[in-house]
C-alpha cells in the first residue's frame, strides 16, 4: 500500500533528529516501527529499526548523548524499544541501557502528591507529555524485572495526574504547577489555561499502553474507567473531516486548525483499546469507527506531495510551557496556534505508525478492512 512505501521511503531517509543524541522524537519512530514489525511480520521494520538504534546504543549500554544528571522525562520513552529489543536480540547492552534508564527514575524529582517533575529545567511541573514519555516503560521494565512496586507507582501516577489537570467535559489541561509559580499556572488550581491536542494525545497513549500489558483486574479497574471516559471525550470532539482541532476545547477560535500528530494518536489510541475490550460493545463500534475516519482522512488528505516526495503535512512541530529562554510560551489557546507546522515530523509520523500497525491487527482479526479510495 502506498503509507506503508512512505514508511518505507521517510526510513530511508531518516537522520536522528538531535544529531544522533538520544532523545524522544527518535523513540516515536522506534514505537512505530516496533508495532508494525509486530503486526506485520515484514523484516523490513525490524531492519529500519535495528539500524536506527544500535547506532545510539554502546557495548555498554551507554546512551549517545544522555545525561540522566538532566532528569529529563522526554529521554526515557525510547528506553521501551530496548526491552523490546532485549527480548528479540538477546543483546545484553539493551538491558544494560534500559538500566540506566531506571535508574534515572529512581532519582528523578517529584511533586509532593508523587508524580515526576516534567524536567529538572521545569521544577514542580507535570505535564501531560511526561505521562507517555515515563510510564509504560516504567510498568514495562517492571513486569521484565518483576519489580511490582513500579507497577503500583506508575497507576498512582496515572490516576493523580488525571485529577490534577482535568478540565470541563471530561478533556484535560496540557500542565500543571504544584508552585503556582509560573504565570501559565491558575493561582488556584495550578492549571495551565488550555486543552492542547497534543497533550491529550500522549496522555491517552500512555493510558492504553499501560493498560495493554496489566490484567483486568481490581489494580487496574478505576484506570479502566477513567480511561474510557477520556476516549468518549476525544470522540465528542472529533470534526466532520475525521480529524481533531489543535486546540480542543475551543473549536471557534479564529486560526483553531485541525493537527495531524493528535489525530494519529487518537486514531491509534482508540483502535488499541477497542482491541483491548475496554469499553462496551456499542461505545466500542463509535469509537472505531471514529478511528477509521481519522486513519482515511489522514491517509488520504495528509499525505501529500512536497517537492517530488511525499510527505506526511500538518505536523504542529512543538509546543509546550513557560520557558527559560526566549518567547514566553502562555499556554493560552493563542499560543498552541502561534507554534510552526510542519511536515514529516517524528511526533508525526511514529503515531501514524502506531495507527496503521493498529489497523493491521484490526483487519486480521475481522478479516479485512479497505481504507477509502482516496487514501495513498
Amino acid at each position: 500500500m502506498m503509507y506503508k512505501d512512505y514508511f518505507d521511503h521517510f526510513c530511508q531517509r531518516y537522520n536522528p533528529y538531535k544529531d544522533g543524541a538520544w532523545c524522544y522524537e527518535d523513540g516515536c519512530i522506534y514505537r512505530g516501527l516496533m508495532l508494525l514489525y509486530q503486526s506485520s511480520g515484514e523484516a523490513r521494520w525490524l531492519d529500519h529499526l535495528m539500524r536506527m538504534v544500535s547506532r545510539q546504543v554502546q557495548d555498554d549500554g551507554a546512551l549517545v548523548g544522555y545525561d540522566p544528571r538532566e532528569f529529563n522525562i522526554d529521554n526515557i520513552l525510547p528506553g521501551r524499544v530496548l526491552l523490546f529489543l532485549d527480548r528479540e536480540t538477546k543483546d545484553a547492552r539493551y538491558m544494560a541501557a534500559a538500566r540506566r534508564l531506571i535508574g534515572q527514575l529512581d532519582g528523578h524529582p517529584r511533586i509532593l502528591a508523587g508524580n515526576y517533575w516534567h524536567k529538572a529545567r521545569y521544577p514542580h511541573q507535570v505535564w501531560l507529555d511526561g505521562l507517555y514519555m515515563a510510564l509504560p516503560f516504567q510498568v514495562e521494565y517492571a513486569l521484565a524485572a518483576n519489580e511490582q512496586p513500579r507497577i503500583t507507582d506508575a497507576l498512582q501516577q496515572l490516576a493523580t495526574a488525571l485529577v490534577l489537570t482535568a478540565a470541563p467535559g471530561g478533556l484535560h489541561v496540557h500542565g500543571y504547577d504544584e508552585s503556582r509559580q509560573q504565570a501559565w499556572a491558575d493561582k488556584e488550581t495550578g492549571k495551565s489555561p488550555a486543552v492542547w491536542a497534543r497533550a491529550m494525545g500522549w496522555m491517552v497513549m500512555a493510558l492504553v499502553d499501560v493498560l495493554a500489558v496489566l490484567p483486568n483486574d481490581a489494580a487496574t479497574k478505576v484506570l479502566r474507567k477513567r480511561t474510557r471516559s477520556v476516549l468518549l471525550a476525544i470522540l465528542q470532539h472529533q470534526q466532520e473531516s475525521g480529524l481533531w482541532l489543535q486546540v480542543l476545547d475551543t473549536p471557534d477560535l479564529v486560526g483553531n486548525y485541525e493537527e495531524t500528530s493528535a489525530s494519529a494518536m487518537f486514531a491509534y489510541a482508540s483502535l488499541a483499546a477497542c482491541r483491548l475490550q475496554l469499553l462496551a460493545p456499542e461505545e466500542t463500534k463509535r469509537l472505531e469507527n471514529g478511528a477509521r475516519r481519522a486513519l482515511d482522512a489522514l491517509l488520504g488528505t495528509r499525505l501529500l506531495e512536497e517537492g517530488g516526495l511525499i510527505r506526511l503535512t500538518g505536523i504542529c512541530q512543538v509546543a509546550g510551557l513557560g520557558a527559560l529562554s526566549g518567547p514566553y510560551r502562555d499556554g493560552t489557546p493563542a499560543y498552541y496556534l502561534s507554534e510552526p507546522v510542519v511536515a514529516d515530523d517524528a511526533k508525526g509520523v511514529g503515531p501514524l505508525m502506531m495507527a496503521v500497525a493498529e489497523l493491521e491487527l484490526a483487519a486480521a482479526a475481522a478479516g479485512g478492512y479497505t481504507i477509502a479510495a482516496g487514501s495513498r
